[in-house]
This record gives structure tokens, C-alpha cells and sequence, in this order.
């Protein structure tokens, strides 16, 4: 008590210790203060032991993987009003089937094929594209494959310039 009276007289205080932290000569405003800080003081404590008990989720790993021959092809110079057809082949070096589940060319005038059956760990299959070269000039068209594989949309690109 000697010690509580002699720091509060070294602050130039004029109360004791005794009066205060006495709850009933508190203000309303000290009492709101120092609950917010309990309150602020007891938050933090429990977020920090909710994050720490949180484990972080694996990522998931499909276990199918497409491996491309090549993801491009390039006709170079065909003649107007020739389809010209190129086979795209893969190998599935997942150890689970491969699933393509949707070819798509870039526009109408490209017309696609694909391996419909799954591929099994190991099997090989392919994607082809025929372009009808209905316009004379320079092209560049895509085929998106969709599979269920890590990097689930796969882009092939075909290109060339169309002569008459």
C-alpha cells in the first residue's frame, strides 16, 4: 500500500492506490474502456489459438496428365478450297484414365475429332483438326480441350496461309 501511494505521488496524483482502482469510484467511461479491452485482449488470444489448430488443406492433385506431341502445327501454304488435317496425339502419364470431356474449335470453319473412350494411365489418344481453307490469306485458329486434368483446358493451334 506504501508503494501503491508513493508512485501515484511520484505522478503527481493526489489520490491513493486504494481509491484508484476502486471499481465504484470508476467513471462509466474508464469502466466501458476497460472492458473493450478485456474484450479486445480476449478476441485476439482466440483467434490466434483458432488459427494455430487450423491445418492447411493439401492442394489436390489430379492424377490424369496429358503429354503432347507438339501443341501447334503449321500447314504452311495450302491451296483454296482444300481441307488440310492435322493429328494432334497425346500420352496420359497421370496414373488415372484420362476423360476429354469437350473439344471446341475457335470457328465453323474447323472441324474437330477426339479420342471419346477414357484413356488409361499409360494409353494414348488424339485430337484432330481439319481446317477447310475456304479464304485466301494468313490463319491462325484454336481447338480448347477440356479434360480432366490438372490444367483442365488445353489450347492446339493450327496455322497457315491459304493461296489461291
Amino acid at each position: 500500500m506504501a508503494f501503491a501511494t508513493f508512485v501515484c505521488r511520484q505522478a503527481g496524483a493526489t489520490q491513493s492506490a486504494k481509491t484508484m482502482f476502486n471499481l465504484n469510484t470508476l467513471t462509466p467511461m474508464k469502466k466501458a474502456m476497460i472492458l473493450i479491452a478485456a474484450f479486445a485482449i480476449a478476441v485476439v488470444a482466440l483467434g490466434q489459438e483458432l488459427t494455430a489448430s487450423i491445418k492447411k488443406a493439401e492442394p489436390v492433385k489430379l492424377a490424369a496428365a496429358f503429354n503432347w506431341a507438339a501443341t501447334s502445327f503449321d500447314f504452311g501454304q495450302i491451296e483454296k478450297g482444300v481441307a488440310v488435317t492435322h493429328e494432334f496425339t497425346f500420352t496420359n502419364t497421370g496414373t488415372d484414365a484420362l476423360i476429354i470431356s469437350s473439344v471446341q474449335a475457335s470457328c465453323g470453319c474447323t472441324v474437330t475429332e477426339y479420342t471419346k473412350d477414357q484413356i488409361p494411365a499409360g494409353g494414348t489418344g488424339f485430337v484432330k483438326a481439319t481446317y477447310n481453307a475456304a479464304k485466301p490469306g494468313v490463319f491462325s485458329k484454336t481447338v480448347t480441350i477440356n479434360a480432366n486434368t490438372e490444367d483442365a483446358v488445353v489450347l492446339l493451334t493450327i496455322k497457315g496461309e491459304v493461296v489461291e
